[in-house]
């Protein structure tokens, strides 16, 4: 079989033009980035704000592993099955960020024959708005170093600034940095951090802003520092907000482009789900529900992740819910889960298969607490044996839940006809959307609710930092506000360690974080780095590009 790229670079794409035109939009309304992407202008949902809703599908995962599971795959070749069966269906995507692809992770547009293109352009510079979010971040910065040099009016205490610089590629020496160095030109000396693009405020400010106005007041919102009277300092007081924007309007306009099936997606955002809320944004996902009849999108690493922060912040915000929830996984991933190495996951071990489906399990119970309908689908895979599937079959039954077989890496839109018909079927059910918790709730209530619940653990442990913190957070008035948790991806716990469905644990809380202009609190557990580093053989060494411009070794 042809690799990712190779696929993506054979495909029959047609103008982006051709595709906005399918969807109804308007020649005015279509801004191209070249002849296979565009932007789109906020005229589109304003005029379309009246009609009603179609129907929306959260896909989300297990906890990830070293096997793979295939969530974007899953989610692009669903929206091409969608076709194969005649409904009218739209995909809602994050962007990829550049760190994953010259790291370990690779793309982020999907796989085989369920991919969204170009995928070079996607997985690369893309229309630039992780640039454009870079640079208002750095703005912001460069603004409070320069405010302080040029006579600190505010007051700013240099040892309590809370914003960060960020870039978007993973790049471990930049964690802790001291900047300012060289004498009294050049500012004033001081420890800083960088974090990666993604999981910075801004990336999220973006995601969940609904207008350029919304954009403005949540940028203004932003907590920057204390001054030396321990009193806070918001972004809106540095007068920068205006310029923040205008480096944000063209990046807050969604993304117009396709399957190598000619259906259309939406890829618009990219926070990471361990580190940030894990989902694209609210503009996009509103306008993919106007423009066809089922949307569906999908929430970043497992459903105690980036779909609990899908459920309980996004979907908050933006005043909408899913009417069905797909869960992915394999079953090679599922052996993992049951302690098989992964060198060995292709071969039959239906034990291990047995003993690995509880952490599948888990994420069907967390998912069906919402109140919504569940699906399983299993990306299937040429190594997986009759006697496996029938111990997953039985499994399922066990739990009153769908599942399907999914073969759309290989097979494209056609490996998925079974799991689309299921999926139409269920947004017919009846629903009973809940949140996990009342933001009314206090901070240690609101995470209380997330660990025990989602994760299973028995309890919550605090640092004393974090109880400073939290404590600050009450004292600015801003602990009504739903909470984010980092935490690893790999584990239900915040131990990587610890696969299945861990029990007997708990888990601890080392940092909490004020993201006011975002509108959540960030809970930091475990070891969780906002600033990857590369591996010691990075994906970047095997991307190259020959003299005609194309290009190997993207993934």
């Amino acid at each position: 079989m042809k690799t990712d790229i190779e696929i993506a670079l054979d495909a029959d794409m047609l103008p982006i033009s051709e595709i906005a035109e399918k969807l109804g939009i308007k020649e005015e309304e279509l801004e191209p980035y070249g002849r296979y992407k565009a932007k789109l202008s906020d005229k589109v949902y304003k005029r379309l704000e009246a009609k009603p809703n179609g129907k929306l599908i959260l896909v989300t995962a297990i906890n990830p592993t070293p096997a793979g599971e295939g969530k974007t795959t899953t989610t692009v070749g669903l929206g091409q099955a969608m076709a194969k069966i005649n409904k009218n269906a739209i995909i809602a995507l994050r962007e990829p960020s550049l760190g994953p692809v010259f790291g370990v992770k690779g793309g982020a547009a999907g796989g085989g024959y369920a991919q969204a293109v170009p995928m070079d352009d996607i997985n690369l510079h893309f229309t630039g708005d992780m640039h454009a979010i870079t640079a208002a971040n750095n703005l912001l910065c460069a603004i409070i170093d320069n405010h302080i040099q040029q006579g600190n009016e505010l007051n700013i205490d240099q040892r309590r600034i809370l914003f960060k610089r960020c870039m978007d590629m993973n790049d471990r020496a930049l964690r802790n940095v001291v900047v300012g160095l060289g004498g009294k030109v050049n500012g004033v000396p001081r420890e800083d951090h960088f974090i990666i693009t993604v999981a910075s405020e801004i990336m999220a400010i973006l995601c969940l802003a609904t207008d350029i106005d919304d954009l403005k007041d949540r940028l203004g919102n932003i907590l920057v520092a204390y001054d030396c009277d321990s009193k806070p300092v918001y972004a809106r007081e540095l007068g920068v907000v205006g310029s923040m924007a205008t480096l944000l309007k063209d990046a807050i306009k969604p993304n117009l482009v396709q399957t190598l099936e000619n259906t259309p997606v939406l890829m618009h955002g990219g926070p990471f789900a361990n580190i940030a809320h894990g989902c694209n944004s609210i503009q996009a996902t509103k306008l993919g529900l106007k423009l066809a009849d089922y949307c569906i999108t999908e929430a970043g690493f497992g459903s105690d992740l980036g779909a609990e922060k899908f459920l309980d912040i996004k979907c908050r915000y933006a005043g909408f819910h899913p009417d069905t929830i797909v869960i992915v996984a394999t079953l090679r991933a599922l052996k993992y889960n049951g302690g098989v190495p992964k060198a060995d996951t292709a071969k039959e071990n239906v034990s291990a298969l047995k003993k690995g489906l509880v952490n599948l399990g888990a994420h069907v119970e967390n998912m069906r607490k919402f109140g919504v309908p569940v699906i399983v689908a299993i990306n299937k895979f040429g190594t997986d044996t009759q006697a496996e599937i029938d111990a997953l079959s039985e499994y399922c039954d066990s739990l009153n839940v769908e599942y399907s077989l999914s073969e759309v890496f290989a097979k494209g839109g056609d490996g998925a006809i079974d799991l689309a018909e299921k999926v139409v079927k269920a947004c017919e059910e009846p629903s009973d959307f809940k949140f996990m918790y009342d933001t009314q709730m206090s901070v240690k209530e609101k995470i209380n609710a997330i660990a025990t619940k989602i994760y299973g653990a028995d309890g919550v442990n605090y640092t004393a930092a974090a109880e400073k913190m939290i404590a600050e957070i009450e004292t600015l008035g801003q602990d009504k506000l739903p909470v984010c948790i980092a935490k690893t991806q790999y584990s239900l716990s915040d131990n990587p360690a610890l696969l299945g469905r861990p029990e007997n644990f708990s888990i601890t809380v080392k940092e909490v974080r004020l993201s006011s202009g975002a509108g959540f609190i960030v809970v930091l557990t475990g070891d969780i780095m906002v600033m990857p580093g590369l591996p010691k053989e990075p994906a970047a060494t095997k991307i190259d590009i020959d003299s005609d411009g194309n290009i190997s070794g993207l993934f």
